[in-house]
Formats: structure tokens, sequence, C-alpha cells
């Protein structure tokens, strides 16, 4: 799954991204929105596990890159691990990227549709994420409920119809 935008590149992970990788994981307010914080060792296992989804699956949250600068911006891509209840359309960007379009532009979902063929596609969101259901909402998703996410606590499901525009 390698997807390119006017600006950006979705491309796997590479060793050289852990160092970013890790600092956003690291610092709470950027990662509690996306799991929690982590140390070193469990954001590796992180990003080996985004790196084994894509190997199993043909898709993960990918790196997202700006095409000029090659700077990484951030994760945006698509989850469907075994208990995860149906395939996700998921994002975080590093602070210093928010507020440019980026997370909009690298979304996934036509990806999901059109060529993975998929008949749902929903985002999970924390209940707190303001951000994140905007985002959602500019992409077309729509609140449908509320579930209790595995272990990661009450989320909000919000589905995406096939047949809008992102």
């Amino acid at each position: 799954m390698e997807l390119e935008t006017n600006r950006l590149k979705l491309r796997s992970w590479r060793e050289s991204d852990f160092k970013i990788f890790a600092d956003y994981f690291a610092d709470e307010e950027s990662a509690k929105y996306v799991g929690g914080r982590k140390t070193p060792e469990e954001a590796w296992r992180l990003m080996a596990a985004y790196i084994g989804h894509y190997q199993l699956k043909g898709y993960s949250y990918m790196a997202v890159e700006e095409k000029f600068s090659k700077a990484l911006v951030g994760s945006v891509g698509l989850w469907k691990s075994q208990p995860w209840p149906e395939l996700e359309l998921g994002y975080w960007l590093l602070n210093e990227m928010r507020g440019k379009g980026y997370a909009t532009e690298a979304a996934a979902r036509d990806y999901a549709f059109n060529t993975l063929k998929t008949k749902t596609l929903v985002s999970y969101i924390d209940q707190e994420n303001e951000r994140s259901k905007r985002l959602a909402e500019r992409l077309g998703a729509v609140h449908e409920g509320d579930i209790q996410l595995l272990d990661f606590g009450p989320h909000r499901v919000y589905r995406y119809a096939s047949n809008q525009p992102a």
C-alpha cells in the first residue's frame, strides 16, 4: 500500500523513522488517543506491529511523509487485526504537522473502498478527541454509536459511506 497525493507519500516504516516515532509515543499528550504513552521498547514493538500487519494484510498504519522535504508527517492507514471489530481508518500526526490539511489529504478512505473493496469502514475515536471527530466528519463519516473497544475503553464509531467523495 504505497499511496501518493500532491504533497504526501504513504510508505512503509523505516528504522530511520524510529526516533521520531518513539518521541511521539513518549509524549503523554501526543499519544493520549492512540493507545497512550509508550516506552522506547513498547514503541519499537508497536512500529514492528504496524510493519507486521502490513505483511499479513497488505495494508496498515503507514508512515506519511512530505514528498518535497521527506519530513515525517505522522501515520495514516487501515487496521483490522483478528479481534478488531471492523476495518478502521486511523490517523495521527506529529504536532508540528497539524493544521496543514495533511490528515484529510492522506486519508486512505478511497483506497479501502475502491482497491480493497471493503463494504464497511469506520474510525474508532475516543469520546474526548474532538480534533479526530472533526476530521472524520470532514471525510464524510457519521457518528453511528458508541462501543467498548477491546481494552481501549469507550469509543465513538464514525462510519464512512462508500459513495461519498473524500
